[in-house]
């Protein structure tokens, strides 16, 4: 006869049992998530590009000497891509991508033309707030969207400058923002543009004034000096 001492203590060894169960999942568990988390570590950072291996810190024997030389982005040494990403969509149309592989392609061009494969391998040493590595036809493809961009962008302007939309003033406003964004850009790739700054900015100022000069004679308008108020007839 089974009393209700015995159905309890049944229960009770019953629930030990499946407690006993309980832990050995949960220390499965634990023992998968940490082999997970030992073979997969490297999926939350940087995803190497295809064909090319992780990098291993520490190990640069096989680094180019222009490589381990290059230190044009040294001032972003601990930017991070999307705020870069974020200023330059703010002020013109390219990407950090764009620009920062535009900018290599220019310095890692030899005689025989672009070291596409050198730039692509290298390019989280080359650039820090880049961290993948780039095939030879990615790298190809950002110069290419640059490039491009750069081409839109003076059509663009250029048009302004010559529709008669602007004022000698206004042009003189678009070319002085632009030529900040430029120079800013050009300091943080290292160059030094205390040196003679203000007569090349002279000088672009004065090369549109006489485009919108030009381009009002070529639409028959007269045309007004902002300096001494001499009227230019065509």
């Amino acid at each position: 006869m089974t009393t209700d001492d015995d159905r309890d203590g049944g229960a009770d060894t019953e629930a030990e049992a499946e407690t006993d169960t309980d832990t050995e999942a949960e220390a499965e568990t634990d023992t998968d998530t940490q082999a997970d988390a030992d073979a997969g570590g490297e999926t939350a950072g940087s995803v190497p590009g295809p064909d090319v291996g992780a990098d291993v810190p520490g190990v640069d024997a096989d680094v180019p000497d222009d490589v381990a030389k290059y230190d044009r982005f040294q001032k972003m040494e601990r930017a991070e891509y999307d705020r870069v990403n974020e200023f330059l969509r703010d002020r013109t149309y390219v990407t950090a991508r764009e620009w920062a592989i535009a900018r290599l392609c220019a310095d890692f061009r030899t005689e025989t033309g672009v070291e596409m494969t050198k730039i692509g391998e290298n390019l989280p040493r080359l650039v820090p707030f880049m961290t993948d590595t780039y095939t030879p036809q990615a790298v190809n493809q950002a110069r290419a969207a640059f490039e491009e961009k750069v081409r839109k962008a003076g059509a663009t302007f250029l048009y302004g400058a010559m529709s008669g939309f602007f004022t000698a003033e206004d042009l003189d406003d678009v070319m002085y923002e632009s030529t900040e964004v430029a120079k800013f850009l050009l300091e943080v790739e290292g160059a030094d543009l205390a040196v003679e700054e203000e007569a090349a900015e002279d000088k672009i100022s004065s090369v549109m004034r006489d485009v919108r000069e030009a381009s009002a004679e070529v639409r028959g308008e007269e045309v007004k000096c902002p300096e001494c108020g001499h009227v230019h007839e065509s």
